[in-house]
C-alpha cells in the first residue's frame, strides 16, 4: 500500500525507566508490575487476540454501543476538530467514529512503538482526507500534545475500560489530566465496564484458550529479553479473580515453587504461591463513575449502555470555570 507521510512523535519510555519501575515493583510488598508493561509488540497482538475471544465481552459490546451512538457523538462534538485516541492499539474502534465525527485531525497515542506505527499507517491509507499524527509516549504520565494537535476543539477517546486499570485516586488524577488536555471546550468519550455477575467477569479473564494467561506471562518474557532478568517463565502461572469487596478483577503471576528472579545484581526470592500483582480492572456503577468524573471537572452529558447492561460509554464535557463579573 502507498504510504502517506505521518507526523510521528517518539517519546517512548527509555529501558532505564522500565528497569527502575520493575525493580521498585519487585522490591515492594505486595510485589507488582504496572499493566502498561503488557504492551510490547507481542503483548499488543495477544491483547488483540483476547478481544476476539467469546468469553471477552467488553470489546464487542463497546463496539456495538459505539456503532449505535456515533452520530450522537458527532452532534455533541461537532466537526473539524482533533480526535485524540489514548491507547490506540490497533485503532479498530476509532473507525466507528471517524466517518460520523469527521475530525480534521487524528492523533493516536500508545506506548507500543511499532504497533502504533503500523496502525496509524493503515488509518492514513484508509482515510486520505484525514490528517494523521501519532505519539509514542506513556500517557499515564503528564505529557503535552505534539505539534498542531493542541489547536482547535479536541475530543479525547479512551476506549476499552482502561480507566479500570487505575486505582480510584489515580483514575481521578488521569481524568483531571485529560481535562487539561482538551480544555477549554473539548470533551472525553470513554468506555467504562460495569459491575455485573462475577461469573461473567471470571470467564472473561480466564478464557478457555489460555490467551489471557499468555498475555499475563508475556511480562516475564519482557523482563528476561529486554532487561536481562534471570528467571524461569514456566515457574509462574496466571491467576485472575473478582475481588467483590474492592469491586475489581485482579490479575497475578503466581510462583509455582520456591525460586529467585535476579535483575541488575539484585535477588528477589519467591516462595510457592507468592505473586506479582500485574493488573486491576475496576468495575463501576453509572453513578460511581459519574461521581468520579464530576470530581475531575468533567460534566456527564450522555451515557450509552448495551441491552444487557454489561458496558457503558460516556460523553463528558469540560466544566467551564465561571468568569468573574465585571465591576
Amino acid at each position: 500500500m502507498n504510504q502517506r507521510a505521518i507526523r510521528f512523535y517518539d517519546d517512548h519510555p527509555a529501558p532505564a525507566t522500565m528497569l527502575e519501575e520493575v525493580l521498585q515493583g519487585l522490591a515492594s510488598r505486595p510485589r507488582r508490575i504496572a499493566p502498561k508493561f503488557f504492551y510490547d509488540e507481542r503483548g499488543s497482538r495477544l491483547f488483540d487476540a483476547i478481544c476476539e475471544l467469546p468469553e471477552y465481552y467488553p470489546t464487542r459490546t463497546e463496539m456495538g454501543i459505539l456503532e449505535s451512538c456515533a452520530d450522537e457523538v458527532a452532534r455533541l462534538s461537532g466537526p473539524d476538530g482533533t480526535l485524540i485516541e489514548l491507547g490506540s492499539g490497533a485503532s479498530k474502534k476509532i473507525r466507528l467514529l471517524l466517518e460520523a465525527v469527521r475530525p480534521r485531525r487524528y492523533l493516536g497515542i500508545d506506548i507500543s512503538r511499532e504497533f502504533l506505527r503500523q496502525s496509524v499507517q493503515r488509518l492514513a491509507h484508509d482515510y486520505p482526507w484525514l490528517e494523521v499524527q501519532a505519539a509514542c509516549t506513556d500517557f499515564m504520565q503528564d505529557f503535552e500534545l505534539p505539534g498542531g494537535a493542541g489547536e482547535g476543539k479536541k475530543l479525547a477517546f479512551f476506549p476499552g475500560s482502561t480507566i479500570g486499570n487505575f486505582e480510584p485516586h489515580d483514575a481521578l488524577a488521569f481524568l483531571q489530566r485529560v481535562r487539561r488536555l482538551v480544555q477549554p471546550d473539548g470533551a472525553l468519550l470513554i468506555g467504562v465496564d460495569l459491575k455485573k455477575d462475577p461469573q461473567i467477569l471470571h470467564a472473561a479473564y480466564n478464557d478457555s484458550a489460555g490467551i489471557t494467561a499468555q498475555f499475563n506471562l508475556n511480562l516475564l518474557l519482557r523482563l528476561r529479553d529486554e532487561l536481562g532478568a534471570e528467571l524461569d517463565p514456566q515457574g509462574f502461572r496466571h491467576r485472575a479473580f473478582y475481588n467483590t469487596a474492592r469491586g475489581r478483577i485482579e490479575m497475578h503471576l503466581i510462583s509455582r515453587r520456591a525460586q529467585d528472579i535476579r535483575l541488575l545484581g539484585r535477588r528477589f526470592h519467591f516462595e510457592p504461591g507468592e505473586s506479582i500483582h500485574t493488573e486491576n480492572s475496576y468495575k463501576y456503577t453509572l453513578e460511581e463513575f459519574h461521581v468520579l468524573a464530576r470530581g475531575a471537572g468533567l460534566r456527564p452529558r450522555q451515557a450509552w449502555l448495551d441491552s444487557a447492561h454489561l458496558f457503558s460509554v460516556h460523553y463528558l464535557s469540560v466544566v467551564s470555570r465561571s468568569r468573574p463579573r465585571a465591576a
